[in-house]
């Protein structure tokens, strides 16, 4: 049993550890340096018959982590779209462990359904949203998506007189699925996770920016007399682009398609003014996810459902059991909005970053990360064979190196090179991938603590490596 003294001594040392770890950062290595070698013989150890002193596991576990921690929560990290973890908000999820509650109903934890009633109704009004939305809190947009798109599938059926909670799958209407050529991966697992297999979806043209094209939906929309599913897009994993929802959306309800926006990131460009007009017209929609562990920086694991149909969010995720006991006077219960019955009270951290970010120092993150990637690509696109291959509408950066008129697979090769040598210099963390068949370096703008500063060093960092890669 742990007394209430080692409980202190461990969460002081615990504290020791994450200050000199966000101290240290920009410091540090921005790839890890272990192997996975490493960093098993570190964790595999003997599994110890007594427990050990508090202090000296958490000593343990610091030490045995080392050098294997992607430096994320600092300003020079672009690989990926991930928030940087706001420091109120890892505050508030040291007091969310602490308390250790079950966010499951009211009852189990008020202060927590509180925290998420109105932490949620902040969002929606950062986002522009319907005031009657419903939402779920859920670990990220992938099962935030998957929480809107069952609440489709039933609604969808429902108004055509089948129950699906009644009957099952098994016999119910085929619906279609229109989404776009480049949707992302979550949303196709998504699907095959709800029942939905590659016969059921309909692929849409897109543009050399991703976004989808509104006539060939028009026309594939057409040829479909069930009910349809259509999944757009608010800020494309590479280019950033957004749908162009005010002419897609009035298409589908012509339809009574029940329409989807997939925001996992970009959906915040509507708390900003200079920005909303990207994510013009998805308020129209019937359903909306986006991620609160990307732009708006709180804490891991944390994505937001958004449906404009209440009524048929619960029916869809609503778990009941006698022993979930429920007072006329209780507010919210999660588990009307979600699969879980047991989780995290995932509204504390929410309502801290909000509370300490106000709706003023939202808008301000998003302006200078919008203005840190246009400064980036400004630097870069004076020097010969480098190329920015998307419109730079937000945060995101496809960059290819190579002149246009070579070989793809020589632009390829000298991309890869550009990859390798940023890995090398360790002082950015930025990776490649493939888009429209050619590699890319692609950079995500998105660490609250990033600033023109950092994108000039990146800049210098970039452009050393390209001297590099076409001096040889």
């Amino acid at each position: 049993m742990t007394s209430q003294k080692e409980f202190k001594a461990a969460a002081e040392k615990a504290l020791e550890h994450a200050l000199v770890w966000r101290d240290d950062g920009a410091k540090l290595p921005a790839f890890p340096l272990a192997t996975t070698a490493e960093l098993r013989a570190r964790f595999d150890v003997d599994l110890p018959a007594q427990g050990l002193n508090p202090e000296v596991v958490i000593d343990n576990l610091a030490r045995a982590a080392e050098h294997g921690l992607v430096n994320n929560t600092h300003p020079n990290f672009y690989a990926w779209v991930q928030g940087a973890s706001h420091p109120v908000g890892v505050a508030a999820d040291i007091l969310t462990s602490a308390w250790g509650q079950n966010a499951a109903i009211h009852q189990t934890a008020p202060a927590a359904a509180i925290a998420e009633e109105v932490s949620g109704k902040w969002v929606l009004e950062l986002l522009n949203l319907p005031p009657e939305c419903s939402f779920a809190f859920a670990t990220g947009a992938t099962m935030a998506s998957f929480i809107c798109l069952s609440v489709a599938r039933s609604e969808l059926l429902h108004r055509l007189g089948y129950d699906l909670e009644l009957e099952g799958l098994i016999g119910a209407p085929n619906i279609q699925v229109f989404l776009g050529e480049e949707a992302h991966a979550t949303i196709l697992s998504d699907l095959r996770y709800l029942g939905f297999g590659r016969k059921n979806l309909v692929f849409i043209a897109v543009d050399n920016q991703g976004r989808m094209q509104p006539s060939d939906l028009e026309h594939k929309l057409g040829k479909c007399n069930g009910p349809k599913i259509v999944i757009l897009q608010a800020g494309h994993i590479n280019s950033g682009a957004f749908d162009p929802f005010n002419e897609i959306i009035p298409l589908c309800k012509a339809q009574n398609a029940w329409v989807h926006v997939d925001g996992a990131f970009g959906l915040w460009a509507r708390a900003a003014p200079s920005l909303a007009h990207l994510g013009e017209g998805l308020e129209l929609a019937d359903s909306w996810t986006v991620d609160g562990h990307k732009w708006l920086q709180v804490p891991y694991d944390a994505g937001y459902a958004i449906v404009k149909h209440p009524e048929a969010h619960r029916r869809a995720m609503d778990i009941s059991a006698s022993y979930l006991v429920s007072h006329p006077d209780d507010g919210r219960n999660p588990s009307q909005f979600g699969p879980e019955l047991s989780r995290r009270a995932r509204g504390f951290s929410l309502w801290a970053v909000l509370q300490a970010l106000g709706r003023d120092g939202v808008v301000e993150m998003l302006n200078r990360h919008h203005e840190c990637a246009i400064l980036l690509q400004q630097r870069l696109v004076r020097t010969p064979g480098i190329r920015i291959l998307n419109e730079v509408v937000l945060n995101q950066l496809a960059i290819a190196f190579g002149e246009e008129h070579e070989e793809l697979e020589k632009r390829n090769q000298m991309t890869a090179a550009v990859s390798q040598k940023i890995r090398e210099e360790n002082k950015n963390f930025a990776l490649g991938a493939k888009w429209k068949n050619q590699s890319i370096l692609r950079i995500s703008i998105i660490s609250q603590l990033t600033d023109k500063d950092d994108i000039e060093m990146l800049a210098d960092s970039l452009l050393r490596a390209w001297d590099a890669v076409r001096s040889t």
